[in-house]
């Protein structure tokens, strides 16, 4: 029977692997040579990657790739994206280039404002809590001071401190509502040093307070929120109805198809949340690629996309006075310093790539590559269906599922070329080949 284990952190690498493969495996040979075969030649760049995280044991390899030809804001681009699935960079790279002949796209950044809590605890007079804040109020901004000092030279810092109260929703329940600018930074760490100085400012201000007597306001805690609806980005492309005609369709059929696609996103929960996966395909690839945190922007994007009270489309998309606009709108709380943007070498690489852009600048191109998903994949709906070229870039991935040869590979990608792909097809064909 395994037993728990002590100490597990404090074990070196070569001993949590002895202690895994001994509690875990039967076959502990093949599986340490997997482990191994991932380390990085290089000791001081494998050093680097151990110490990301506690207990590392290894690498996790994800493609890196580049989609080409992003005419943003006059300006052109490769956009490095790092994901694992098939068809994410060929759509992004196909509509980059179906854009690059219609204008381009063009992004703007409407505002760059993070935000934090300190949650609070009170059950005595909300008048009294009111007061309060308002006679702490420059003492808390005061007892920032040092911290925010060299954010404060650069531009940035907080911007303001609310007080609201929503013991509506919980009982008890207030909060001091937090504003930031961090600037090239993603800002979680400066956020967060702030929140917590403030909440113990907060708390001693609290304990000297006279007009709280019994019940006085209790710090439950302090950390940022990754929801950031005022730190907003806009991308866009737009072109006369008919410069969309294809082989496939004309123009017009094409554009009324699309705009009542992008409706259905809007209107339908169960195809918005697919829609924006979709949109998430390629925004999350950049921001992996630049060292930034894509579940937080996940996180935040999301709850943006139910800002009605309902889940819908990221995206929209008219035909006006004969003229097809589709357009994003939404919230990215990006860094280009600081984090694994200066410490991990591909993020470098990706930042110089994109010829080391600032954090406004890598919103506007995020959300450019968010919109190339978004069109790729609408565009293929309302014309051939998702499945043709979707399957046609997994077709890779079956091949070397059955361990196919180069020989077969090359003979697969000729025979499937008109052909339908699906996974039995393909095992089918392969052993046809072989027999």
């Amino acid at each position: 029977m395994r037993q728990p284990v002590s100490g597990f952190s404090k074990k070196s690498k070569e001993q949590k692997i002895e202690w895994l493969l001994a509690t875990y495996f039967k076959d502990a040979d093949d599986v340490k040579k997997i482990i191994q075969q991932y380390y990085n030649s290089d000791d001081a760049l494998q050093q680097l990657h151990d110490d990301f995280i506690e207990n590392a044991i290894t690498n996790y390899f994800l493609p890196f790739g580049v989609a080409p030809n992003f005419l943003l804001n006059g300006q052109l681009y490769a956009i490095p994206m790092v994901t694992e699935e098939s068809s994410v960079v060929a759509a992004a790279s196909n509509a980059a280039k179906f854009w690059l002949e219609r204008g381009g796209f063009t992004s703007e950044v409407i505002s760059t404002v993070k935000n934090g809590q300190v949650h609070l605890d009170y059950y005595g007079d909300a008048n009294v809590l009111t007061e309060f804040f308002e006679a702490t109020k420059p003492k808390l901004i005061a007892s920032l001071d040092a911290l925010q000092k060299n954010m404060k030279r650069r531009g940035g810092g907080l911007l303001d401190i609310e007080f609201l109260d929503a013991s509506e929703t919980l009982e008890g329940y207030f909060q001091l509502h937090c504003t930031f600018e961090t600037l090239d930074a993603m800002g979680a760490n400066f956020i967060n040093s702030c929140l917590e100085q403030i909440a113990t400012t907060f708390t001693t201000e609290a304990q000297n307070y006279k007009a709280f007597t019994q019940k006085k306001p209790r710090v439950v805690m302090s950390i940022l929120s990754n929801y950031v609806p005022e730190c907003l980005v806009r991308a866009e492309v737009h072109c006369k109805v008919e410069d969309l005609t294809q082989k496939e369709v004309s123009g017009e059929v094409f554009a009324k198809n699309f705009v009542r696609a992008i409706n259905i996103a809007k209107s339908e929960t169960r195809r918005a949340v697919t829609h924006n996966k979709g949109i998430m395909n390629g925004i999350d690839a950049v921001v992996l690629a630049t060292g930034n945190d894509f579940r937080a922007v996940e996180a935040g994007v999301h709850a943006y996309a139910a800002k009605n009270g309902y889940y819908g489309s990221l995206t929209h998309a008219q035909v006006e006075d004969g003229v097809f606009r589709f357009w994003i709108e939404l919230p990215l709380a990006l860094g280009t310093v600081g984090g694994l943007t200066s410490l991990h070498p591909l993020a470098k690489f990706a930042l110089q790539l994109l010829q080391n852009p600032n954090a406004r600048e890598l919103m506007q191109l995020v959300a450019a590559a968010g919109l190339a998903q978004n069109f790729a994949a609408i565009k293929s709906l309302v014309t051939v269906g998702i499945q043709k070229g979707h399957m046609k870039m997994h077709l890779m991935n079956i091949l070397n599922q059955l361990e196919a040869s180069s020989t077969e590979k090359e003979k697969a990608l000729k025979h499937f070329k008109e052909i339908s792909v699906s996974h039995s097809a393909v095992e089918n064909y392969i052993e046809e080949l072989r027999s």
